[in-house]
């Protein structure tokens, strides 16, 4: 059966290799018709991948990705139909950015004295955006220290590794809000990822009162096993269950732009609850001090 939906990709905008506009290019090549831009912590991607859906004839849905932590790992919480010009909403996103800078430019600052040497400028070329830890793994492809994307993250920026530097740490339901706040849908990305399906489940009736709306199921490399599992928890709570890619570019993640299966009855729910938002005047959220 022919996917026509991705709902999670990213692009320059955070850590993605393609510009808002290629990556249009791409999903109307792989045949798409609605897709969904999930920069990580950024909507700047926004505007001109909206103008570049409209010149290949897909439906773009605007969205984010949220990274969060927990004292166990982290969880990613994905955002659709966001209102993403409210400016209380950007002010939030921009301290978390400069978090993300702050990270990108120590990640180079360690490399560097363990003797592995590239340089910020280098990464901020690279990235023509938000860095994220791609672009330093490209820096480092680049410069002939490693054969590949993964490799760069196995030996010198994954967790653990020389090059790592933990991020601002922003909670999984703090996250939920902050969606929430510019009248977006939150859903909980790649949950057999982040954060396991039996920590999920311990959280999920605090993370529904608070606003969540989706369980990302239909993902990536997920197995059917997997897959029938989420569906049942997104029944149990009511959720929508969603799903995409995660594509960031050739080489990062193993499941190509629109290679997901992600049924069109998705749109249509997202939709219906985001019609149902408009209008309302969404609840407030404040973002607490950046700490190292």
């Amino acid at each position: 059966m022919k996917n026509l939906v991705d709902l999670h990709t990213h692009s320059t905008a955070s850590d993605g290799i393609y510009s808002p506009t290629e990556l249009l290019s791409h999903a109307h090549e792989a045949g798409l018709k609605v897709m969904a831009l999930t920069d990580h912590d950024s909507t700047n991607g926004l505007d001109e991948a909206l103008e570049a859906a409209r010149q290949y004839d897909i439906d773009l849905l605007p969205g984010i990705e949220l990274n969060t932590d927990f004292s166990g790992g982290e969880v990613h919480v994905l955002g659709y139909f966001l209102e993403y010009k409210r400016p209380a909403f950007q002010h939030i996103l921009q301290s978390l950015r400069n978090a993300r800078e702050h990270r990108g430019q120590r990640m180079v600052e360690q490399l560097n004295e363990a003797g592995i040497h590239i340089t910020w400028e280098q990464v901020r070329e690279i990235a023509q955006g938000s860095v994220g830890r791609p672009h330093v793994a490209r820096a480092l492809l680049e410069a002939g220290y490693v054969q590949s994307i993964p490799e760069a993250f196995e030996k010198y920026i994954g967790n653990g590794q020389v090059g790592y530097v933990p991020r601002y740490k922003l909670a999984p339901i703090d996250a939920v809000r902050l969606i929430a706040s510019a009248n977006g849908l939150p859903v909980v990305a790649h949950p057999y990822d982040h954060p396991g399906v039996v920590r999920l489940q311990e959280w999920l009736p605090d993370l529904c009162k608070a606003g969540l709306v989706g369980l990302e199921t239909y993902y990536g490399y997920y197995s059917t096993e997997q897959e029938t599992t989420l569906l049942q928890l997104a029944k149990i709570y009511g959720l929508i269950p969603t799903g995409g890619s995660d594509f960031h570019g050739p080489g990062i993640h193993p499941t190509p732009l629109g290679g997901r299966y992600v049924p069109y009855e998705t749109v249509e729910r997202l939709k219906a609850a985001a019609v149902a938002r408009q209008g309302q005047e969404p609840p407030t959220f404040e973002l607490s001090t950046p700490v190292e």
